[in-house]
């Protein structure tokens, strides 16, 4: 973690949709967390179990069911004019999962890239091409790319492309939602090697969505990990995989494919059970502090076998 300055905070976040319904779908169900300045938080957890829709939440793609989100101690979902809401948009950015359909196909990357300059008044004529090309190799690519469409780009190239749109209007934190899962190994390890260069040349922070476990260990400073809508554990990345507390968390690392065939062979895969919880009736859930700055939503019951269990 780069500060303790804390860029973000959510807390009791709620998104349901069909609220109130029989169809009721409680996608994020009140949880808090915070992001620091400077520093890559992970969130990862099975396809639906509400990463994404957390992070279009904390952008205001969608309006919050309940719970704030405080930006520099700014409420994100406050009510705002629409000028004040275009620049709180301006410092957060997001980069899409799918480099295919998140790019206009009728625009040339110029202007994909150029349009939140354009939006935000940042510059116009020589400057804002200028700042484009600029844009271009900074991801990597050539100014020549400015003129051509999205189709003549290979996935990587696009992600690069979104990449540099989010980057345009100058932002302290860039959500990126499933940035690679879409793209071929190789190029993965690219475009997060690119981010990780960006955060440390821009000082960037990101909230960073995933599923692929391993590579989310790699880049984040902190991992929060979800299920069904909640947020089961948050520690440090180095601490959630040498002390997995959560029966979930534990599923989701066994199930991290090996390099090595003889290990690859061995390795056993524990299935996540959420009966073997046993709650009863009354009892309090929610995030307790098993260790310093390592998290769990627990029973009190389980707390207390959660810590005993910590290896130190």
């Amino acid at each position: 973690m780069t500060n303790n300055e804390k860029l973000l905070e959510i807390k009791n976040l709620k998104q349901y949709f069909n609220k109130g319904k029989s169809n009721e779908v409680r996608a994020v169900d009140d949880i808090s967390f915070d992001i620091y300045k400077g520093e890559t938080l992970g969130l990862v957890g099975e396809s639906g179990c509400g990463k994404s829709t957390t992070g279009r939440t904390i952008i205001r793609l969608y309006n919050a069911t309940g719970g704030q989100v405080l930006y520099k101690g700014e409420d994100v979902h406050g009510k705002k004019s629409r000028s004040d809401i275009k620049d709180m948009t301006r410092h957060m950015q997001m980069i899409f999962q799918d480099p295919y359909a998140s790019l206009n196909p009728r625009m040339t990357v110029g202007d994909i890239i150029a349009e939140g300059i354009d939006i935000h008044g940042l510059s116009k004529g020589k400057e804002r091409q200028e700042r484009v090309f600029d844009l271009l190799e900074t991801v990597g690519l050539n100014r020549e790319h400015a003129s051509r469409y999205p189709h003549e780009f290979s996935g990587g190239q696009r992600q690069r492309i979104g990449i540099a749109r989010a980057l345009a209007v100058e932002p302290d934190f860039i959500i990126a939602d499933e940035p690679i899962s879409a793209l071929d190994v190789s190029i993965q390890a690219q475009v997060v090697n690119l981010l990780q260069k960006l955060q440390k040349e821009k000082g960037l922070t990101y909230l960073f969505i995933a599923h692929d476990l391993s590579m989310v260990k790699y880049i984040s400073d902190r991992i929060g990990v979800m299920y069904f809508g909640k947020l089961v554990e948050l520690a440090s990345s180095d601490d959630l995989y040498k002390n997995p507390l959560h029966p979930y968390t534990k599923s989701l690392l066994s199930a991290i494919p090996l390099p090595d065939p003889e290990s690859e062979r061995t390795r056993r895969r524990v299935a996540y059970n959420p009966s073997v919880h046993n709650y009863q009736d009354g009892e309090e859930l929610k995030m307790r502090e098993v260790a310093p700055n390592h998290f769990v939503y627990c029973s009190e019951k389980e707390f207390k076998e959660y810590q005993a269990s910590y290896v130190k």
